[in-house]
């Protein structure tokens, strides 16, 4: 599966961040802010934690169109699309060329699938997470949606169709994403023309990531430009980018991150009174609105000099309590991760769901909303018993670490109570400077 490429690769990810971070750091660009990055992590790790109860379902599919309803299967004597070692052995030059063949074949798939996400609101609200940072760093690489491969797997199917086995598909489409990955910076700036005439590169996704009105909707490629400039949606860099959404986010919360788009679809359906538009909300473009509800949604002119971040202002104290229950979090991510081929699906809803609370509480601790402060104390009285749980499962966790879990919780209900003053709820969340 890709997510086994990714799982692999995921330490450099962390790697190439914190890299990136020191390096910008001694140049003096605040590119990077915590709330803004624990909020991209946290959308990361839910869409991991999504994956396992999903993902084995689309390899699946993929794997049974390919066995059923392959050319290979209708058609007797179709030749098998050659899927050995590219790098050596019998047939290797045929080999190499099918597998970049392949690559192409799924970048151009992705090219479409990426594409109809800004076109179409219903797939829209499940990829408008990944566009919902102001901010533009490595970290929002990995501010993925927990939703958008249940519903971009049709792309795809056609391969299986003419032969591409699940292992191809599932090597070659995690290759794509993480090459994905490192266009995601600004510490970069443009590329020789060559490179950046065939290249998806930073510069063509920096402008894909804008919120200006010329740059919306342009640069839809995963690996190569090549796909835009075909298709009339490519546009250079020019003047220095704006990003987020025409509509502010303004919220760390990253479980909101994925939902905010699905509730304004289903309050739109609701209240327009024609039937046809009550369908036509979730197939329209983005910000399209029936006549009853207002005017459409529409870009609005904007610079870097007049756009302000959203931003809360924490204590060093609040934000480092964030930042100590965000990797906490992460790590019963990670141990989620591996446990799942051992136990299986349904032993991980409830310790799945206790992560997704904790990173949900906070986006409301970095937000300073009231109700976090219970929501998070009853969460650190819960960990004890989850630790427990664990144990008795026999899931491999040890008992000294129920009582480590134990203490930890104790720790961060007294760090919690002694900033709870700041978890007020500001009635209107302060702007940071572009």
């Amino acid at each position: 599966m890709n997510l086994d490429v990714i799982q692999l690769f995921t330490p450099f990810f962390f790697v190439f961040i914190a890299l990136e971070f020191f390096w910008l750091r001694r140049q003096g660009k605040a590119y990077y802010r915590l709330n803004d990055s624990i909020a991209d992590l946290g959308t990361g790790v839910i869409s991991q934690l999504a994956g396992v109860f999903y993902r084995v379902l689309i390899v699946a599919c993929f794997a049974w169109v390919n066995q059923n309803w392959s050319l290979q299967v209708l058609v007797a004597g179709f030749p098998a699309v050659p899927d050995g070692n590219p790098f050596g052995g019998p047939g290797w030059p045929v080999n190499l060329l099918s597998w970049v063949l392949v690559f192409l074949a799924i970048d151009f798939a992705y090219y479409w699938a990426h594409r109809h996400c800004h076109e179409v609101n219903f797939l829209w609200a499940t990829h408008v997470v990944h566009h919902s940072s102001e901010e533009y760093n490595l970290s929002v690489a990995l501010r993925q949606s927990a939703l958008q491969g249940l519903f971009t797997l049709f792309y795809y199917l056609p391969l299986a169709f003419i032969g591409v086995t699940w292992q191809m598909y599932v090597m070659c489409y995690g290759l794509n994403l993480i090459y994905q990955f490192f266009i995601h910076t600004r510490a970069v700036g443009k590329l020789h023309p060559w490179i950046e005439a065939v290249w998806n590169t930073p510069s063509h996704h920096r402008v894909h990531h804008g919120v200006n009105p010329k740059y919306q909707d342009k640069n839809y490629a995963g690996v190569f430009i090549l796909w835009d400039r075909l298709f009339g949606t490519y546009q250079p860099e020019e003047e220095e980018v704006v990003y987020g959404i025409t509509v502010p986010f303004r919220s760390w919360n990253p479980l909101w991150a994925n939902l905010h788009v699905w509730k304004s679809m289903f309050r739109d359906a609701a209240h327009t009174q024609r039937w046809a538009d009550k369908l036509k909300v979730f197939f329209a473009a983005p910000g399209w609105k029936p006549a009853d509800l207002g005017p459409a949604i529409v870009p609005q002119e904007v610079s870097v000099d007049s756009f302000r971040k959203f931003d809360v202002p924490a204590s060093r104290s609040l934000l480092a309590y964030a930042a100590v229950q965000f990797v906490a979090a992460s790590l019963m991510g990670v141990v989620l991760l591996e446990l799942a081929p051992k136990v299986g699906l349904w032993p991980l809803v409830g310790p799945a769901f206790y992560v997704v609370l904790t990173l949900n509480n906070l986006g409301g601790v970095l937000e300073r909303r009231q109700w976090a402060l219970w929501s998070e104390m009853a969460r650190l009285l819960a960990l004890p018993a989850v630790a427990a749980v664990g144990f008795g499962l026999g899931w491999g966790v040890p008992l000294w670490a129920v009582g480590v879990a134990a203490a930890f919780a104790g720790v961060a209900l007294a760090w919690l109570w002694a900033v709870r003053a700041e978890l007020t709820e500001p009635a209107e969340p302060q702007m940071a400077t572009a």
